[in-house]
């Protein structure tokens, strides 16, 4: 009896030992998987849909300096990405900045919402807004550094100094891009006109080949996150010999970021060829589909004028709105046309399409 009794006893001691091993081995387990979760991303750090980020500055090649410090925007002018500049990005929002123009080539003014008419895909559409030119200029210049940029050089980098003090207010601000080999952002947005002429002065003699598209590209997502018009004014003779980028890429982008595009074609002095008959009609392409103008002079007096025609055409736009609806945000081109009803004596000069980005969440992380 008494030896049964012990066996029972002996019996459940060790089914008591295996169910604490048991239960210990298991809280090893638990405590290894909770540290291994542990290294996990956190779901909620990752970004949201629709974010912007701050595109940085590309760097010169190591053989080349910058020449002017590069501050980041935020530091430089206030300027900031926050969440009103995440809203307008994804919005439905078309802008169209536009220039009226009567039969003696002036800027026509005074005129009012219901002067104008807008139509889409043939379409006519409401207009819900229009301002005068209030809204800031956010401007980034490509000066074109490369070897193919030589006659009349330094007349040149004097007409694009004297540009920023024609055209920057306070709420103003521009960069500078440097159109090289290797394009680079040469002086970040700013609104201290003291650093952009510095900047277009510290340029040396021009050299190497020309990734135009490239930069072109570059500067329509750096001015992306920035409210107000966004602008691209390009200095050069428009002849591409290197970019990674084509024609339509460029394009398309320019489109899509909401940029107006005007150029100061240089460097054709010497007559025309096939190479710069073919850069001249891409650039007026860019500048007819955005909403902006080509020039080309072809003396120095001539180029003084382009810039002082382009500073005088952004201080006198009339700046429309078109709310565009989900059903179109299909990642495709839609045509523009504005016309002003009460008047047939003027010219409107606006953009011409609008590149809808496709779904409703659409960022600039999905490029």
């Amino acid at each position: 009896m008494t030896s049964g009794l012990g066996r029972r006893q002996a019996k459940a001691f060790v089914e008591v030992a295996l169910i604490t091993l048991a239960l210990t081995f298991a809280a090893v387990l638990s405590a290894g998987v909770a540290a291994q979760s542990g290294r996990l991303k956190d779901p909620k750090s990752k970004p949201k849909a629709g974010s912007v980020p701050v595109v940085q500055p590309r760097r010169p090649p190591s053989s080349q300096k910058s020449p002017t410090p590069s501050p980041s925007p935020q530091t430089e002018t206030g300027d900031h990405v926050d969440p009103a500049d995440v809203v307008r990005v994804s919005s439905n929002l078309v802008p169209i900045p536009a220039s009226v123009i009567d039969a003696s080539g002036h800027a026509v003014t005074g005129l009012t919402l219901g002067d104008f008419e807008l139509s889409v895909d043939g379409q006519p559409k409401s207009i819900s807004d229009i301002t005068r030119s209030q809204l800031p200029v956010r401007l980034a210049m490509l000066f074109d550094n490369s070897g193919s940029i030589d006659t009349a050089r330094e007349f040149e980098k004097q007409a694009a100094r004297h540009f920023f003090r024609r055209v920057l207010r306070p709420a103003d601000g521009a960069a500078i891009y440097s159109v090289e080999t290797e394009s680079y952002l040469a002086q970040p947005m700013t609104s201290d006109i003291t650093r952009l002429e510095a900047t277009i002065s510290s340029f040396g003699k021009p050299e190497g080949a020309t990734s135009l598209f490239d930069a072109i590209i570059d500067a329509a997502g750096y001015l992306r996150p920035y409210l107000g018009r966004r602008v691209i004014l390009i200095v050069s003779d428009g002849i591409e010999t290197t970019s990674r980028a084509d024609f339509e890429t460029t394009l398309q982008r320019v489109l899509l970021d909401d940029c107006q595009v005007f150029v100061v074609q240089t460097g054709l002095y010497e007559g025309a060829n096939l190479r710069a008959l073919a850069a001249e009609r891409r650039m007026e392409q860019l500048a007819v589909q955005t909403g902006g103008a080509a020039f080309i002079p072809k003396t120095t007096s001539a180029l003084e004028m382009a810039f002082k025609q382009i500073a005088a055409d952004l201080a006198q736009q009339y700046i429309l709105s078109y709310y565009q609806s989900e059903a179109q945000r299909d990642g495709r081109y839609h045509v523009i046309d504005l016309q002003v009803k009460s008047r047939k004596d003027v010219r409107v000069r606006a953009r011409k399409v609008y590149y809808s980005r496709k779904g409703s969440n659409v960022g600039a992380s999905d490029w």
